[in-house]
C-alpha cells in the first residue's frame, strides 16, 4: 500500500489572530510558487471578532471603535463570528486540485471534520440544510469560512470546546440570530482543549486521506531548504 500525501502541520498555542493571518498569507504564497504539501495550522487566537469580506455591520451588537476586543474584516466568506479561548482555530493550505475542485465538496468535508470528532463522544454532529457549520441539539458548535486562491485554500474552520459563551452574545454570529452557539463542554463536562486537539488532526488525516507530520514554524512556512522529507 502506498503511503499517504503528507500534511504539513504546525501546532503554536495561542497566537494573535494578525500573526496568523500573516502566516497563512507567507505559506499561500509559497505554496504558489512551488509544490509543496497540504498544510494545516492549528491554534487559538486570544480573543478577537472577525467580519467576512461582505459582512454587514448589522449583526455586530457592540461599537468596534470602543471594544475591548480586536475587530478585522478578513478575505472568507461569510459573516462576523468569534474567536478566543477555548476554541481550537484551524487554517487549512490545501492545493484543491489534488483533491476536488470545487469550495461546496471542501466545506462539507471539513464539517465531516467535525462530525467525526463528535462522533467519538457519542454526539451527533449535524448539517442544517442552507446553512454551514455543525450543530449537536441544535446548538452551533462549528463554524466554518474560507477562501481559496488558485485552488489553494485558506481560511478555514472554528470548533468550540470550552469557551466562554457570553463573548458570543456580542454578535450575531455567522449572521444567524434564531439559533444558539453552543460549546463541547455543554455535552461533555470538563473536556479540555488538549484532549480535542489529536481527535482534530486524526479526524483532517481521515477525510482528506493525508498523513500528517509535526514541524516547527520555519519547516512550515518552508524557510528550510530539507523542508521534504522522503
Amino acid at each position: 500500500m502506498s503511503a499517504l500525501p503528507p500534511l504539513d502541520l504546525f501546532v503554536p498555542g495561542t497566537v494573535p489572530y494578525t500573526t496568523a493571518w500573516d502566516w497563512q498569507k507567507q505559506r499561500l504564497a509559497i505554496m504558489q510558487r512551488s509544490e509543496r504539501p497540504d498544510a494545516l495550522l492549528l491554534l487559538s487566537h486570544p480573543p478577537v471578532y472577525t467580519l467576512g469580506q461582505g459582512a454587514t455591520p448589522d449583526f455586530r451588537n457592540f461599537d468596534p471603535d470602543t471594544s475591548d476586543y480586536e475587530v478585522h474584516r478578513v478575505e472568507r466568506g461569510g459573516e462576523v463570528t468569534y474567536h478566543g479561548p477555548g476554541q481550537w482555530v484551524g487554517y487549512p493550505l490545501l492545493n484543491l486540485r489534488r483533491h476536488h475542485q470545487d469550495l461546496h465538496w471542501y466545506m462539507r468535508q471539513l464539517e465531516q471534520v467535525l462530525i467525526n470528532v463528535l462522533a467519538t463522544f457519542d454526539l451527533r454532529g449535524e448539517r442544517i440544510d442552507g446553512l454551514t457549520g455543525v450543530w449537536v441539539d441544535g446548538a452551533k458548535l462549528g463554524a466554518i469560512g474560507i477562501l481559496a486562491t488558485k485552488w489553494i485554500t485558506w481560511h478555514g474552520f472554528s470548533f468550540n470546546v470550552c469557551p466562554d459563551l457570553e463573548d458570543f452574545s456580542r454578535i450575531v454570529p455567522c449572521g444567524i440570530g434564531d439559533r444558539p452557539v453552543g460549546s463541547l463542554e455543554q455535552f461533555v463536562p470538563g473536556i479540555s482543549m488538549v484532549e480535542v486537539q489529536p481527535l482534530i488532526v486524526s479526524s483532517f488525516e481521515t477525510v482528506f486521506s493525508l498523513q500528517a507530520r509535526e514541524m516547527d514554524l520555519d519547516r512550515w512556512l518552508g524557510t528550510v531548504t530539507q523542508i521534504e522529507s522522503q
